[in-house]
């Protein structure tokens, strides 16, 4: 899988739980999905193509965000994320 299908599967993911999210599941999509495309920008203008090279850059981007999160919203976000990336298998 590349990159530009993971992103578009891992966004897919969060578009069609929409209608059945929680509040807490709303708010980590809508956080992540910024940094997910930003990850895959970055991935892209660097000719990168390893996928585990664009989750790194997620967790990162995130971790660099961190004085903007709660710590239970950074937990939410997190929880989320593994649970995208283990639906997007």
């Amino acid at each position: 899988m590349t990159i530009q299908e993971y992103e578009e599967k891992l966004l897919k993911l969060i578009d069609d739980g929409i209608d059945t999210a929680t509040d807490d599941e709303l708010f980590a999509g809508g956080y992540l999905r910024g940094h997910i495309s930003l990850a895959a920008a970055e991935c892209e203008s660097e000719n990168e193509s390893q996928l585990s090279v664009m989750k790194q850059k997620v967790e990162q981007n995130i971790a660099d965000a961190k004085s903007e999160l709660s710590p239970i919203d950074e937990c939410l976000i997190m929880f989320y994320w593994k649970e995208l990336q283990s639906s997007a298998r």
